[in-house]
């Protein structure tokens, strides 16, 4: 289970896993953003999907019951270390992140990909800095993940 690309001047991109925040990531207001369970069952044959969140909204368990992925609720405080800890468990070289908040920037810097994603509750201006590529929406950064020859066009050099 995996991607694998090579990408010109950015080289080898080899994910086994996907690691994504859940509020303003995969949800507004802790409900699943539509066409994200379609797009998360596709990929969860290619890799293995982690979703790592404070849970602002107590609604990531109940949201995310119907999808192949494993849940990782933080406690409070030092949520960002946490994050970036849970990629370097995982093998920080072999993990696509994607995420919006500051709390997601030190993750997004420690994976070999780092997508960051606007939406309506838009992003932090540190984890656009922390991006390889930001994207305006979860579905434009999935669907990038479905068809990863894509990452050759925007991140080659």
């Amino acid at each position: 289970m995996s991607i694998r690309i090579s990408v010109p001047g950015f080289g080898v991109l080899g994910f086994a896993h996907l690691v994504l925040d859940f509020n303003g990531t995969l949800a507004i207001d802790g409900r699943l953003l539509p066409g994200v369970k379609r797009r998360l069952d596709r990929l969860a044959h290619v890799l293995r999907i982690h979703v790592v969140t404070a849970d602002t909204f107590g609604k990531a368990r109940t949201s995310l019951a119907s999808v192949d992925c494993r849940l990782e609720i933080l406690a409070g405080g030092a949520e960002e270390r946490a994050k970036a800890a849970y990629v370097r468990r995982l093998g920080a070289d072999r993990v696509a992140c994607i995420g919006n908040g500051r709390n997601d920037r030190l993750m997004l810097r420690t994976s070999r990909l780092g997508l960051a994603v606007i939406q309506v509750e838009g992003a932090s201006a540190q984890t656009l800095a922390a991006a390889d590529l930001v994207l305006p929406s979860i579905v434009d950064a999935l669907d990038l993940l479905q068809h990863p020859r894509r990452l050759v066009a925007s991140l080659r050099s």
